[in-house]
C-alpha cells in the first residue's frame, strides 16, 4: 500500500473526500515527524510507539577492505509496533 492507497482507504472509512484524506494525513505525518525529531515520543495504542533512538559510536569493518573503520554516533528514529498491532499481523 502507498500513500496514496492509504489516503483512499482512509476517505472510504472515514466517509472523507480524498482532498480532506490527504490533509489528515500529512498532518498526522508531520505532527508525528516533529514530535519524533524534537525528542518526544508518539504512543497509538494498540498500534505502536514512535521514537528517536540513540546509537553510540563504534567500530566497523569496510567490507571491499576489511580496514576498520570508525562509525560516529547517531540518533535514528524507531518504531515498536503495540501487542493488537502484533496480533493483527500475525493473524491471531
Amino acid at each position: 500500500m502507498n500513500k496514496t492507497e492509504l489516503r483512499d482507504a482512509i476517505a472510504k472509512e472515514a466517509g472523507l473526500t480524498n482532498a480532506e484524506a490527504d490533509r489528515a494525513l500529512d498532518a498526522t505525518l508531520s505532527a508525528i515527524t516533529q514530535a519524533v525529531a524534537s525528542g518526544d515520543k508518539v504512543s497509538l495504542t494498540g498500534f505502536g510507539t514512535f521514537e528517536a533512538r540513540e546509537r553510540s559510536a563504534r567500530t566497523g569493518r569496510n567490507p571491499q577492505t576489511g580496514a576498520e573503520i570508525q562509525i560516529a554516533a547517531s540518533t535514528a528514529p524507531a518504531f515498536k509496533a503495540g501487542s493488537a498491532f502484533k496480533q493483527a499481523v500475525a493473524g491471531k
